[in-house]
């Protein structure tokens, strides 16, 4: 989710705490491959070149973004209101908002593929393939999706049929983005899905790759490897199901 595209006061955040990194060499692992998901998703670096926003509905999504980078979360994460806009209607909502300053990691995110104003523009970012299940599990934190729903239907027999469908579902407004991850995605894992595009309105278009249940539930299984990893617990719950190890 791009900064302030849920109606966020932008003004509010140049007044926030920062929290202030220490200096250190970044180097991947998968906790941080885990944090560059959400930060690609539902974070902005700030014009300022020093700052990282993060942003999000989930607190405890926050909670485990500080908690890998050894931040205190109950000084800096901090409510923030917002307005989602459903069909016809204004809907607020409560979100939260965490601010962190260090000019060294902002430097090496630039360095993989982030930049300000992300949104339309992201593209490639630089990802060791051992760590990309755990980067695509924060982007899927972030701005993907993992639904599932009974499907009822008759057939000529006229009797009454129940399956259970699942889907993944990637989402962005950058093409280019997306169209990387599709092909990164089949490279490693050898499942395609189904690029459209789902919404254009003023200008304004937003991508979608949706994949099969079978190719979902290859996918899941390949981004929750084992128990306990860093993940938004609400979405693993969906998954959990369909995981082998259970």
């Amino acid at each position: 989710m791009p900064f302030g595209a849920c109606g966020f006061n932008s003004h509010l955040w140049h007044n926030m705490p920062a929290h202030k990194l220490p200096n250190r060499n970044f180097r991947f692992n998968k906790n941080l491959a885990y944090v560059i998901g959400l930060i690609v998703t539902d974070g902005s670096l700030s014009s300022s070149r020093r700052h990282i926003i993060m942003t999000s509905a989930d607190k405890d999504q926050l909670e485990t973004f500080c908690s890998i980078l050894k931040i205190s979360p109950s000084k800096y994460i901090k409510p923030q209101a917002s307005s989602g806009f459903t069909k016809n209607k204004i809907k607020s909502k409560q979100a939260y908002k965490i601010q962190i300053g260090n000019k060294q990691f902002y430097n090496w995110l630039l360095t993989i593929g982030l930049k300000p104003n992300k949104t339309k523009t992201l593209k490639s970012i630089k990802i060791p393939d051992k760590f990309f299940p755990d980067f695509l599990r924060g982007w899927i934190d972030g701005d993907g999706s993992i639904f599932t729903y009974i499907d009822n239907y008759t057939t000529y027999k006229n009797k009454t049929y129940q399956n259970l469908r699942l889907y993944v579902q990637l989402v962005s407004a950058s093409k280019s983005h997306l169209k990387w991850l599709q092909t990164t995605i089949k490279r490693l894992i050898n499942i395609k899905g189904a690029l459209s595009l789902q919404h254009a309105k003023r200008n304004k278009q937003i991508w979608r790759i949706r994949y099969s249940k079978k190719e979902s539930i290859k996918l899941l299984n390949w981004i929750y490897y084992q128990p306990s990893l860093p993940c938004l617990k609400r979405k693993y719950n969906i998954a959990q199901p369909f995981l082998v190890s259970n």
